[in-house]
């Protein structure tokens, strides 16, 4: 056994069963111990859709997501996916091969000192020197992946490494440094607020911690907002749930934020998308997260989200369901112009409206741009569907990608992506990856043959007539066949209605180009 075929079995004894990737010279030898594994790997076309699907797959199910490629330029095509990963907090553990230790980061072909590159945009970076290294570092990525799943954890590993024999025997415990010693004050706060909010945040899923919160919630009648990566976290139609809360948030969130006598975050970083004014809260904050990084206010845990619930739980409250009346007494709701327009072309919004419709316990899979505006906005998910994307980074070309994870990692789920004509290009290369696996995801392309968000903000915040924002786009229909891929065209409500009810039905990738109406997206909220 070799350090390659060592690394599988390591992966295979920690439940590993997919790695999405690109194989190249520097990785074959980890190649040649994966094919004879009980693993399954999806050949990706680009490596940067590798790690976007990766990405996905660890959001959408309780598993980190496993990304592979070779040295060089290879390793180099990850970085805009890892930086994604890394700025929404997503666990995912990312392999890259390399040159033999005698040549690596030296003037050779395809040499590039990865693990420099890597270090600002993962949580973690190991750079092994030999087997004993390797492996040692590929348990404790794991062990931290698993006790601390702060975000992509990377390790570089040589050719030579890789096919040495000399295999060590260290064992690896990886303890994390937490501090629970403000817990007392977080209980003590909690019993005595009479009007206590909870930001919801993603670290609640990452930490398997859901059922642990809802008991706490409900045992309390304790109303959440939630953040974009927890949107759903439970139902959005329970009255618990007041919806998002920041930049996008409702008004009944907002009421709650400002007239909250203790606000309770939970697995948030907390970032300028979810509080515009953190001073305004930072008297009344308990903050928990596992990355001290991001800790804010009066009472700071650093620590395991599951092992604090389990602490409030232990709490006997008394309910005040004056606070929750008060909340909804005082909300707005929302009102979104053109959703039921039946214009040809249509409004985005409409199409968007009718797509969600059609598929209303599936995985929603978006990209960057206008229409994650309106769906994010148009979404109201219960606890049988997600909405999946690139949200604080927000690259172009997440979509596609990002759908082929989320069908890997719950291929019980329909997955529906909703994308736009520019970002869908950015990675259209991966037709050829849900073509191969038949993964039966449904596409829908808003075309407008624009960058629409580009061009709102040209027209609205400079006063600049639209600049380089037109698309010359092409046949999407015609591409999709080219890869034996069904798909069709469609220009009105009726079209798009009758085409969606009759593809929820079967299960076989599709793909819909909508001719669809410039229109602008709401802006944030200041």
């Amino acid at each position: 056994m070799n350090v390659a075929e060592r690394l599988v079995k390591i992966l295979e004894d920690n439940d590993v069963c997919h790695i999405f990737g690109h194989p190249g010279e520097q990785i074959l030898p980890f190649y040649n111990a994966l094919k004879d594994s009980s693993i399954e790997h999806i050949l990706m076309r680009h490596e940067q859709a590798a790690a976007h699907a990766a990405d996905a797959y660890s959001r959408t199910s309780s598993k980190f997501g496993v990304c592979i490629s070779t040295g060089g330029p290879g390793a180099l095509n990850f970085t805009m996916a890892l930086a994604t990963a890394f700025k929404d907090n997503v666990p995912m553990l990312v392999i890259t091969g390399d040159n033999p230790t005698d040549i690596r980061n030296k003037d050779y072909f395809q040499s590039i000192a990865i693990s420099d590159i890597f270090k600002n945009i993962t949580f973690k970076s190991f750079n092994p020197q030999n087997s004993s290294e390797a492996i040692c570092s590929f348990k404790l990525a794991i062990e931290i992946l698993n006790k601390e799943p702060k975000g992509p954890v990377h390790i570089n590993l040589s050719k030579d490494i890789l096919l040495n024999s000399d295999i060590p025997l260290d064992e690896v415990n990886y303890i994390p440094d937490y501090d629970y010693t403000n817990i007392p004050e977080a209980k003590e706060l909690i019993k005595n607020s009479k009007k206590p909010l909870i930001i919801a945040g993603s670290g609640i899923l990452y930490s398997n911690s859901l059922k642990s919160f809802e008991k706490f919630i409900r045992n309390n009648s304790i109303p959440i907002a939630t953040t974009f990566h927890s949107k759903g976290i439970i139902s959005e139609f329970d009255k618990l749930n007041l919806g998002l809360v920041g930049i996008r948030g409702l008004s009944i969130s907002d009421y709650a934020l400002d007239n909250a006598d203790l606000i309770i975050a939970i697995g948030s970083k907390l970032s300028e998308r979810t509080i515009l004014d953190k001073e305004s809260i930072k008297n009344k904050l308990i903050h928990i997260n596992i990355d001290k990084n991001c800790l804010y206010g009066e009472c700071q845990i650093h620590g395991d989200v599951k092992k604090c619930l389990n602490e409030f739980n232990q709490l006997q409250l008394e309910i005040n369901n004056n606070w929750l009346n008060e909340i909804y007494a005082n909300d707005v709701p929302v009102e979104i112009e053109g959703i039921h327009s039946e214009d040809i072309p249509l409004k985005p919004q409409s199409a968007i409206d009718t797509i969600l419709s059609n598929f209303k316990e599936s995985i929603i899979v978006n990209d960057a741009g206008s229409h994650t505006t309106w769906t994010t906005l148009l979404t109201k998910l219960d606890k049988s569907s997600r909405l999946v994307f690139s949200g604080s980074f927000a690259p172009m070309g997440y979509g596609l990608p990002g759908a082929i994870g989320a069908y890997i990692a719950n291929p019980s789920k329909k997955i529906v992506l909703i994308n736009g004509d520019g970002d869908f290009q950015m990675n259209i290369q991966e037709l050829a990856t849900v073509s191969q696996y038949n993964i039966p995801i449904t596409i829908c392309i808003l075309n407008n043959n624009e960058l629409g968000i580009i061009r709102q903000y040209q027209e609205e915040l400079y006063n600049v007539k639209k600049y380089q924002v037109n698309l010359i786009n092409p046949d999407f229909e015609a591409i999709a066949k080219s890869y034996e891929i069904e798909s069709t065209k469609v220009s009105s409500k009726i079209e798009l209605n009758n085409i969606l009810r009759d593809i929820s039905i079967k299960n076989k990738p599709f793909l819909i180009e909508i001719n669809v109406a410039s229109e602008n997206a709401p802006l944030p909220n200041k």
